[in-house]
């Protein structure tokens, strides 16, 4: 889905024209991947334009940079304060919102200590990020051939721009065999997450989902869900999922800031259940869309309205 350009981007404390938001082709991080970045989301709600989780989503941030030696060089109220008027000034009521933290361009090569640190706000409106069909009809998905990168090989638990190099060959492998998304396994041979979202399956009305220590990312949509899963009173573990248990769910779905919730339909060929999205996936995906657009008011300490 191609970028809806805006008006201003935010860029080291200034708010800059979209097209003067230019880096230089020496960047440490256009090399080697030394940044870190997030992914939020503003909805429009009866109260106005309001974004999802945004502390948590900065407090990430600032985990992510920290796990990688990042100094952010502004407190996470001031990534807030830009983020909330950079959707203003771009007049926006929906939009997804991409925070990034990269090391820039100074001296060359692995040691990095030297080089400034960058940091951007970039807000664009953004639709569902597997296709708006995808919420309704689900998707086709393939194991991928490629594993999930251990914690041990790089922290898989937060959002580093280097691990995605993993997710994007992962995902050009499921479009390149005809298939919407992929489902990556981690090193030991368990069911881990798809190359930009958390998963989940059910069987029997038990929700069940890769714990932490599988190397998933911790995905802020992924807590939600089991959150409101438990306040709507629905049993959920958190475990080892093997393939079998996969391609013998009842239902499974996707979760992720920029995919929502999004049903799978289908594995490796397989149907999930009856290949359509099931009854629970569709009550936790109704039930998420309704907190997000401000229609639930037990979880308003969620939303920061603009």
């Amino acid at each position: 889905m191609s970028i809806q350009k805006t008006k201003y981007i935010w860029m080291n404390g200034k708010f800059l024209l979209w097209d003067e938001a230019k880096i230089h082709v020496l960047t440490h991080a256009l090399h080697y991947g030394s940044g870190v970045f997030e992914g939020i989301r503003c909805y429009n709600t009866v109260k106005g334009p309001a974004i999802f989780r945004l502390q948590d989503h900065i407090k990430r941030l600032f985990n992510s940079a920290k796990k990688c030696l990042i100094e952010i060089p502004y407190s996470e109220n001031k990534i807030c304060e830009a983020i909330i008027e950079l959707i203003k000034l771009n007049k926006l009521k929906e939009c997804y919102i991409r925070p990034i933290v990269f090391r820039g361009y100074g001296e060359m090569g692995l040691n990095p200590q030297n080089n400034p640190v960058e940091v951007a706000v970039i807000t664009w409106g953004w639709g569902a990020y597997l296709g708006d069909e995808s919420l309704k009809k689900g998707v086709k998905t393939m194991i991928s051939s490629y594993r999930r990168i251990p914690s041990n090989v790089l922290p898989s638990h937060i959002k580093a721009t280097a691990c995605y190099l993993n997710s994007i060959l992962a995902k050009l492998e499921a479009l390149h065999h005809g298939y919407d998304e992929a489902i990556m396994l981690n090193q030991k041979g368990f069911v881990a997450e798809g190359p930009g979202e958390n998963i989940f399956l059910v069987k029997n009305g038990v929700i069940y989902t890769p714990p932490a220590y599988s190397d998933i990312l911790l995905g802020i949509t992924r807590d939600s869900i089991l959150k409101i899963a438990e306040n709507l009173e629905y049993e959920v573990k958190e475990v080892d999922v093997t393939v079998e248990m996969l391609y013998n769910a009842d239902e499974a779905f996707f979760t992720g800031t920029a995919t929502e919730v999004v049903p799978i339909c289908e594995v490796d060929g397989r149907k999930i259940g009856d290949g359509k999205p099931g009854p629970i996936t569709l009550k936790l995906q109704k039930e998420y869309l309704d907190i997000v657009k401000g229609k639930k008011t037990e979880y308003e300490a969620w939303l920061t309205y603009i």
